[in-house]
């Protein structure tokens, strides 16, 4: 994930969840330090991050709509759910992801 595609993630996320996100909101997202979290946050939107938290954010970005479910998560192309079901359980997936974005924040 590049510096830029994370600024237009926490834009996206913000989005999904119906506020906006600071670097503060992304650091605790993230489980970085409250005191430096949000400096990390604001220089990984410029070199990107790595590591863990770039792996957590890949996962975190699956509440948004203009993100894709990870194929590792896509339980939901196989051969046992019906296809008239998909996009319902589609939606539901990203709602409970956009819930856990919620809890982590409070």
């Amino acid at each position: 994930m590049t510096g830029a595609e994370l600024k237009q993630l926490r834009l996206d996320l913000g989005e999904a969840i119906g506020q906006p996100l600071s670097a503060a909101d992304m650091a605790k997202l993230c489980g970085l330090a409250p005191k430096e979290g949000a400096d990390t946050i604001r220089r990984w939107e410029v070199t990107g991050p790595s590591g863990p938290a770039d792996k957590l954010l890949t996962i975190l970005a699956m509440a948004s709509d203009r993100h894709p479910i990870l194929e590792n998560f896509n339980i939901f192309d196989r051969w046992d759910v019906d296809e008239k079901e998909r996009p319902a359980l589609r939606a539901a997936f990203r709602e409970k992801m956009r819930d856990e974005i919620r809890e982590r924040l409070t």
